[in-house]
């Protein structure tokens, strides 16, 4: 009888795809749910055929290229994987796949309620209630700003970015402006009545909102930092539901506890789950655990997805989602 592939999923998933996988293959939990340090991810280059990681787990070169690896397929659990060295893997043939499509609702509606959280002091005035500092209704307490009519700025235009301009568009009258490496095709605009940027800066100076949707990696690092949040409008919130590194937190706290800015919503962090601490004592900015697609119905899609991918691999067919 022939082995089944031995699989590692470094995280616990959902119930319902961990039964799927344990039912195929002879899987191993990660019991604690704590991340793996780079020796024991290391050591499961050489234990199992397949990894399953997460965004938590930081594959790099030495890891993805150790000599002698049995693992010949990553299925990573998230669209993103700038935490998997890409070229390690090709050249150690270990094919790499992800997650599209599935997260992209469900990303957009928490960078929505971002949004409304940061422009309507939503967090501020939770933390009052809680503390029991709250006094009563006053007409001039707490007041944020109305988001009808204003411009929603989007740093990157694809999927997540797409869906959060229809939302914004269609639910709340906001005008939507964009900047991308390549232009929109024109009905893809006119769902949302988009008008393109050519210039970041310029769309950083208009934009009432600031949502970033780009992903991670060099070309993006602290693509928002100090000189662009002086280009803000005093009155303007940051929202990032992409990558922690794309916004330089130092600068972004300065520019909160300024108030050169008005408040920003985070979902995401630098160096995760380290949030800066300048970050931490500041009542203008909403902080979230890296929520984006934290439903149970889209987890267990993404884990699904993931699943089908080690389905074809080992079934010697060509993978869905391939990275590499």
């Amino acid at each position: 009888m022939t082995a089944r592939p031995k699989i590692l999923l470094t995280r616990r998933w959902t119930e319902e795809v961990e039964r799927y996988l344990a039912e195929r293959y002879d899987v191993t939990l990660n019991e604690h749910d704590v991340p793996m340090d780079a020796a024991a991810l290391t050591q499961a280059m050489h234990d199992f055929d397949a990894i399953c990681p997460t965004v938590s787990d930081h594959l790099g070169a030495p890891i993805v290229g150790t000599p002698g690896a049995r693992v010949k397929v990553i299925g990573n659990f998230g669209v993103g994987f700038n935490h998997i060295d890409i070229e390690a893997a090709r050249k150690a043939g270990i094919t790499v796949t992800n997650t599209p499509d599935v997260l992209t609702d469900t990303t957009a509606d928490l960078a929505i309620l971002l949004m409304l959280m940061a422009t309507r002091r939503a967090g501020e005035g939770e933390r009052e209630l809680r503390a029991g500092r709250w006094i009563g209704w006053r007409p001039t307490h707490l007041l944020g700003q109305d988001v009808s009519g204003k411009t929603l700025g989007l740093v990157g235009f694809g999927r997540i970015a797409q869906a959060t301009a229809r939302r914004a568009h269609h639910g709340f009258g906001m005008r939507i402006a964009y900047h991308s490496r390549r232009r929109a095709d024109v009905g893809i605009e006119g769902q949302c009545g988009s008008t393109y940027y050519e210039s970041l800066d310029a769309l950083v100076a208009d934009s009432d909102v600031l949502s970033l949707h780009c992903p991670g990696g060099a070309e993006t690092h602290h693509l928002i930092n100090r000189a662009r949040l002086g280009l803000m409008k005093p009155t303007a919130v940051l929202v990032n539901t992409a990558r922690g590194p794309v916004v330089d937190e130092a600068a972004l706290a300065e520019a909160l506890a300024t108030q050169q800015i008005a408040a920003a919503g985070l979902d995401v962090y630098e160096r995760e789950p380290i949030v800066h601490p300048a970050l931490l004592g500041l009542e203008n900015v909403v902080l979230l655990p890296h929520m984006g697609s934290g439903t149970l119905e889209t987890r267990t899609a993404m884990g699904m997805r993931v699943a089908r991918n080690i389905d074809l691999f080992f079934a010697g067919q060509p993978v869905h989602d391939k990275v590499v």
